[in-house]
């Protein structure tokens, strides 16, 4: 029983992220899951909310962090995974001190962006983010909203 030509596999992301931060670059990194959190990502049962991502220039090395992964309940018992254990990220060496020098900057982090599959296999997109104060936040949503309302008014003259 095969999946069928151009069954859909989940694209999880995190929102909050791109209300809590403004978001610079981003870069695709490869993950080494476990099969049981491979099948639990394929059903959708993922939490990015509180991800990080933490990049360190000796050794380097890149590791997710706080991302909860729900057990995958047909396994068993005996080949579980740990929930919320420290996943390595799959990126180049020079790309990972790229990313260890700008985390140094003052409010720069590395944040998980979204989860998707290309060619049968899990990425992650992870940002550069600097946080937002309250104000920016505000206006933000302020620019997003009148943005929609000029979209539903060109909608409506056609």
């Amino acid at each position: 029983m095969g999946k069928e030509k151009g069954a859909r596999e989940p694209t999880i992301e995190n929102r909050r992220a791109r209300h809590d931060y403004s978001i610079g670059d981003t870069i695709e990194c490869g993950l080494e899951l476990l099969g049981t959190e491979i099948k639990s990502i394929r059903d959708g049962h993922v939490s990015l909310g509180e991800g990080w991502v933490l990049a360190q220039e000796v050794p380097p090395t890149a590791e997710l962090h706080g991302v909860h992964i729900e057990v995958y309940a047909p396994a068993g018992a005996a080949r579980q995974h740990e929930p919320t254990r420290v996943r390595r990220l799959l990126v180049h060496r020079r790309e990972i001190v790229r990313l260890a020098t700008e985390v140094k900057a003052k409010g720069v982090t590395l944040v998980p962006l979204k989860i998707y599959f290309v060619r049968g296999r899990a990425k992650l997109l992870v940002g550069i983010a600097t946080g937002r104060r309250k104000e920016d936040k505000r206006q933000a949503i302020k620019e997003r909203e009148t943005k929609r309302e000029i979209d539903r008014a060109m909608n409506k003259r056609r």
